[in-house]
């Protein structure tokens, strides 16, 4: 059976001689990202630099995959149904033609199955590494059930770092995109410091008075 109608039967043929090293490269073909990508480009110092915004960051993209799988779930179900519905179809079918195309139908369903398979696999990867990267970061000095209270702390540090690479020629609204945020978290930063040390507790009440 021609498994590539569309195509010659030179290109069919040279297809058929990589099977082997296609089946292989399918396996190993990266889906999601790596542990290197994940530990130095997408938790790097620019964008993540504490351990705290980095355990935080780790924990919003580890819900991210996780919700992709539980989603997956629901369409693999879907699948699995169709793939019985036009197995049914198939027995009481009466005309080849029909019968071909509904064959083509369990082809493409079975196609999608181990596509998300292999898909939620590598979530599943990418989580187990997430999960190891949270364990490393949390060393106690940090809060890792309130996700707010280092905020203050990482942005600043994360606005002092863009400050750091401003030149004479940084535009105005490249200035202001990082100035402006650290001139006004720092003002509200000192302040709540100050009414810490003035015995002031409530820290819900807003920072400054409004004029």
């Amino acid at each position: 059976m021609n498994n590539f109608p569309m195509l010659n039967p030179e290109e069919s043929q040279y297809l058929k001689d990589l099977m082997d090293e296609l089946e292989e490269n399918k396996l190993k073909n990266q889906i999601y990202r790596t542990e290197t990508e994940m530990r130095y480009s997408v938790l790097n110092d620019g964008a993540f630099p504490t351990k705290a915004s980095k355990y935080w960051q780790a924990v919003r993209e580890m819900a991210v995959m996780y919700k992709q799988i539980r989603l997956t779930v629901f369409n693999y179900k879907e699948e699995l149904i169709k793939k019985e519905q036009v197995k049914r179809k198939i027995q009481e079918c009466k005309d080849d033609l029909e019968a071909q195309l509904l064959e083509i139908e369990i082809d493409r369903i079975d196609f999608n199955l181990e596509d998300m398979r292999r898909t939620a696999s590598d979530r599943v990867r990418e989580i187990t590494i997430w999960s190891q990267i949270k364990k490393e970061l949390d060393d106690g000095t940090f809060n890792t059930k309130e996700v707010n209270e280092h905020q203050k702390d990482s942005y600043i540090k994360k606005w002092e770092n863009r400050m750091a690479t401003l030149t004479q020629g940084s535009s105005q609204a490249e200035v202001l995109n990082v100035l402006g945020p650290l001139a006004t978290i720092t003002e509200d930063y000192h302040y709540l410091l100050q009414q810490r040390k003035d015995g002031v507790t409530d820290t819900n009440k807003p920072l400054k008075e409004e004029n």
